[in-house]
């Protein structure tokens, strides 16, 4: 089990992309959170078995094909959280 903290830059807001990386997330099973951030970028917790990470990690990058477009992400791992039963899109 391991935990990223990600940031996502490109065309990322105002198109989707939230409910796109929480729709695979659950798909995959996995745990955490993403929200939109006031710069731009997206912010994504992500928590589940580190293969099953790298295919979700492939798959929105990857994009939707039509509107998502991601230019760069930055992935670094953090503590897991034990209890953490869900993945939620969070909104400000």
């Amino acid at each position: 089990m391991v935990r990223y903290h990600i940031f996502v830059e490109g065309r990322v807001q105002g198109v989707g992309f939230r409910y796109f990386v929480q729709m695979h997330a659950q798909s995959y099973g996995l745990t955490g959170s993403v929200k939109n951030l006031d710069n731009g970028l997206v912010e994504i917790y992500v928590q589940g078995e580190s293969d099953t990470i790298d295919q979700f990690l492939a798959t929105i990058i990857k994009g939707d094909g039509r509107f998502i477009k991601v230019d760069d992400y930055s992935c670094k791992a953090v503590p897991i959280i034990p209890d953490e039963r869900r993945f939620s899109c969070q909104y400000y």
